[in-house]
């Protein structure tokens, strides 16, 4: 069996309930058929705290691929699907106050990482009903871009991030984790045709 590993954010600022775990959760509910083994954990906005984890992630299990899903806050009803991973740049403080040294992700790190997943391709052969998708290259440089770079540079480049909404009364945790479904399971069959 595949095994792939997912995860969502805890609460941060004025977001008590983290829709990117609340999709994730639901995701893990509904699976991904009896050929993927799906775990999911839940990393908290702490820099160095999701960087350990993501870390153990690649180091112990090894995934296919490992999709992390966070909060856009900045959206409307929006997913969005990150391309890359940034290095640099990371000024804002996390949920303890803190952010890396240096700015950075990974010391010696190149200064962006793209992810094996071809999202434009994903984004041309997928639709959710009910809410737009779009594509970035950009994912902002806070816990998120962050998580995603380490995961890429980590799991070379077998990593993914999906930006959700937070969550409303159309956009419910239900339908995302459907979506997410949707989503996840044409970037398998991506990853599958990539190997054969």
């Amino acid at each position: 069996n595949l095994l792939s590993f997912f995860s969502g954010f805890g609460p941060f600022r004025q977001y008590l309930v983290n829709s990117s775990w609340e999709a994730v959760k639901e995701l893990s509910k509904r699976g991904l058929g009896e050929n993927t083994d799906l775990q999911i954990m839940q990393l908290p906005v702490v820099y160095q705290k999701a960087k350990e984890q993501v870390c153990k992630i690649w180091t112990t299990l090894q995934p296919l691929l490992t999709v992390h899903v966070g909060l856009a806050s900045s959206t409307t009803a929006l997913i969005i699907l990150e391309q890359c991973g940034k290095n640099k740049g990371y000024q804002e403080r996390d949920a303890c106050g803190c952010h890396p040294e240096g700015a950075c992700c990974v010391l010696d790190g190149p200064g962006k990482i793209e992810s094996t997943i071809n999202m434009k391709t994903l984004w041309k052969n997928v639709s959710v009903e009910g809410i737009d998708i779009i594509l970035s290259r950009d994912a902002g440089r806070y816990i998120c871009d962050y998580t995603y770079y380490t995961s890429l540079y980590y799991g070379n480049g077998r990593a993914a991030f999906i930006h959700v909404p937070p969550l409303s009364e159309s956009v419910t945790a239900e339908f995302l984790g459907k979506a997410l479904q949707t989503i996840i399971l044409a970037m398998l069959e991506q990853c599958g045709e990539q190997r054969e």
